[in-house]
Order: structure tokens, then sequence, then C-alpha cells
């Protein structure tokens, strides 16, 4: 079985597992350290959609982030590979400004630019790196935006930890092996010609033990202090890229 049939069945069986127990991830649920990306990736999506707009959102899940592109007002496409996860998804946000469709982000089933704006939390390294570009670009229209959240995978103790997950079973090793990182972020330069990205969580892997010795405030605002004084685009946990199609 190849690894996008791996991660196909992953997670359809954990949307399953989900909807079973009624207990499905949110954003809200993370310390208030590590809410910051989250916090400004959404400050984002009300900055460029509104209730005029057409949002694709690719690799969506159980819409674990669709709420906040919904919360705009805008019509919002949910594509996912996992069937399974898309049925939550359209059980837990009954609304006609929705519209879910089972798609492979690597060939979009979508005209050339259809979407006013293309958005992706957590998704880029389930499809092939390049691919996945081309298949953005292809679908914006002009002056439209692609909005993304997601892990970096320069920091060598972030690198090792999503290897000792790839070990337990946790995620496929061609997820591993295509994690973003500056290098791609580049491609993303190349092909739009300007991009702004913004980069967060360099002390990340301190956090849970800052936040029983210090409490969950007091280490946001050391964590965001941090990323603000050093370079942190080299040691960051996760970061935003903002793309516009000219």
């Amino acid at each position: 079985m190849n690894d996008k049939n791996i991660e196909r069945n992953r997670y359809n069986e954990s949307a399953k597992n989900a909807l079973k127990n009624n207990d499905f991830f949110s954003v809200n649920n993370l310390t208030l350290p590590l809410k910051t990306p989250y916090a400004f990736f959404q400050s984002v999506i009300f900055e460029y959609a509104d209730r005029d707009s057409l949002i694709l959102e690719f690799g969506a899940g159980m819409g674990e982030n669709t709420e906040y592109l919904l919360a705009t007002g805008a019509r919002v496409c949910a594509t996912d590979i996992s069937e399974d996860s898309l049925s939550v998804l359209s059980k837990r946000f009954d609304t006609d400004k929705l519209t879910t469709e089972v798609a492979d982000m690597e060939n979009l089933p979508f005209e050339d630019r259809t979407f006013d704006i293309v958005a992706s939390a957590g998704s880029l390294s389930y499809g092939d790196n390049n691919a996945v570009l081309n298949e953005i670009y292809r679908v914006l229209k002009h002056n439209g935006a692609f909005i993304a959240i997601d892990s970096l995978n320069n920091n060598p103790i972030y690198r090792l930890n999503r290897y000792i997950h790839y070990l337990k079973g946790d995620c496929s090793l061609s997820v591993i092996r295509r994690m973003p990182d500056l290098k791609l972020l580049q491609k993303y330069e190349k092909k739009f010609g300007k991009i702004e990205a913004y980069f967060f969580g360099s002390i990340s892997y301190l956090v849970p033990m800052l936040n029983k010795l210090i409490g969950e405030v007091r280490t946001k605002k050391i964590s965001d202090s941090i990323d603000k004084m050093v370079d942190v685009k080299y040691s960051a946990y996760k970061f935003v890229l903002i793309a516009e199609k000219k």
C-alpha cells in the first residue's frame, strides 16, 4: 500500500472514532503559547476574505480550521482525500456556504482561476511539493491569495521529533520527507514573485515544561518576545505564508 492510501485510511479511521466519541480537535484546545500562529493565520484570513469570496481549503480534514473560513461569510469549498473526514466536516457545519469534495491536492478537480483564496492548515506535506504549488497557482484567480499555516522543518529538534512520530506509526515517511522548509518557501516566492512569511515558536519544544513552571500566560509572553528578538525563521516551529497571484 502506498503512503497516500495509508494516510487516507488513517484519517478515515480517525474521523470514524471522532464521530463515535464526539471528540473533535480544536485550535481552541491548544495552550496559549501554541495558539499564537493560529491566531495570526485567522487574522490574515479575515483580512483577505469577505462574503463575496470563494475559498478553496485543501487538506480540510474534519474542519479544524474550516470554521474560521466560514466565519468570514465567504463561500468555502472544503476538500480532502479522506471521504470520512469530509463527512464529519459536513455534519459539523450545517450551512449553505459550505460545499465539500473528495480531492487529491496534487490534481485538483477545478478549472483554472476559480478561487479568490486558497487556504491550507498543516497540509502541505501530504502531497508532492511541486505538484501542490503548481495546482494552488493554477486554481487561483489573478490577484487571489494563497494563505497557509504549517510546520517548518529547519530546526533539528523539531525534525527529530517528527521522525520519532514516524517511527511510532503516527505518519508515513513521505509526509516527513515533504515537510515544508525554507527552500520550499523560496519556490513559492519564485512562482508568485513575492511572498510574505511569518515565523513562530522558536522555543515551542520548551512550552510544556514552562507552562507547568510559570503558567501559560507568562510562557506566551516569553515565547512571543523571543520570536521577535531573534531571527526565528531558522528555528521556527510554525510559519504563516501569504502569496498573492499577480
